[in-house]
């Protein structure tokens, strides 16, 4: 069933709604919200919705799925990241019935989709101008969410701590076990990421019993706990010497500047062995601008209660927008 929930009206007039879409099982069993486009560019879980729900059968599915293809739906609709009055949706959680237009649509999220879930799948993409690897961002520390976050089969796990007025800090607040899915950049279809986070959901479906889906096992994924962004060491033109997926080891050089002259102004290196897992894609930097972002991969799948959880440094938290 198509529902729509009421937001309000736009300056003209034109009354605005929360679109969601609900598939309820034949049989009894848990509810998985999907929700994309809380950032209003970041289109590729729309998409990724799209496949999901054209590849499950009400009829065969144990629980119900809660989909919110756009959740930002005024941003969704002039291809902004932001609300009209500039706030971040995902800053706004849990939200407030009384509170600015984003804690509104927070709180109407909170009240009539979270609150009735289980868990929950979020799925993002690169800010502007940046692209990033398919990863999921969890409580890799947390038993259910951990096996959840190994079946899912994105290529690396990232232990994220919680960001305030997040999604997933309220929702894990809220007692909901939940997934962040990162894949692609904002604005435009990465048929890969698009892939990999369809075949991942639907694995997590099955992993539920929900559904029992046809889908291709996915290899065990790497971990990390720690994460950090390059950044250019001068102003220019960058070229990028790794790509998304590239192993880098430490003193691998990352990126060359140059002056519009060809003259190299300088390079960047690995600080240490890593994944990039994501990375600029703006090719006119200034000095200190972010460039790769590198994850430091743990030797061996994580063990609950092992390590320091959701461990970043100082870069990766001031860098880090999405989650």
């Amino acid at each position: 069933m198509r529902i729509e929930l009421p937001i309000g009206n736009l300056m003209s007039g034109t009354p605005v709604a929360l679109p969601l879409i609900v598939v309820h099982g034949k049989h009894d069993g848990p509810v998985l919200w999907l929700s994309a486009a809380i950032h209003g560019d970041e289109i590729c879980g729309v998409e990724i919705i799209r496949q999901v729900l054209d590849a499950v059968n009400a009829m065969s599915m144990h629980g119900t799925i809660i989909a919110a293809p756009v959740v930002n739906v005024h941003g969704f609709n002039t291809n902004d990241r932001y609300l009209p009055d500039r706030r971040d949706l995902n800053r706004s959680f849990p939200g407030s019935a009384r509170g600015s237009l984003a804690s509104r649509i927070a709180h109407l999220f909170m009240a009539e989709v979270v609150s009735r879930s289980d868990v929950g799948i979020d799925l993002h993409t690169g800010s502007d101008l940046r692209t990033n690897l398919p990863q999921v961002r969890c409580d890799i520390d947390h038993q259910p969410t951990l096996a959840l976050a190994q079946v899912f089969g994105s290529p690396i796990v990232i232990d994220a701590r919680l960001r305030d007025g997040s999604l997933r800090q309220a929702a894990v607040e809220a007692g909901k076990i939940m997934l962040l899915f990162e894949g692609g950049e904002a604005s435009r279809f990465d048929p890969a990421a698009i892939a990999h986070g369809t075949a991942g959901v639907l694995r997590a479906l099955n992993h539920m019993n929900v559904t029992d889906v046809d889908v291709a096992d996915a290899p065990s994924p790497a971990f990390s706990r720690q994460t950090w962004w390059s950044r250019a060491s001068k102003s220019g033109i960058v070229h990028l010497d790794a790509r998304l997926g590239d192993f880098v080891q430490s003193g691998d050089r990352i990126a060359t500047i140059f002056d519009p002259f060809g003259k190299v102004q300088g390079q960047v290196k690995s600080k240490y062995d890593g994944l990039v897992i994501g990375h600029s894609q703006a090719p006119l930097v200034n000095r200190g601008d972010a460039i790769s972002h590198i994850a430091r991969l743990l030797d061996e799948a994580p063990t609950p209660g092992w390590g320091v959880p959701g461990a970043v440094d100082a870069e990766e938290e001031e860098e880090e927008e999405d989650t």
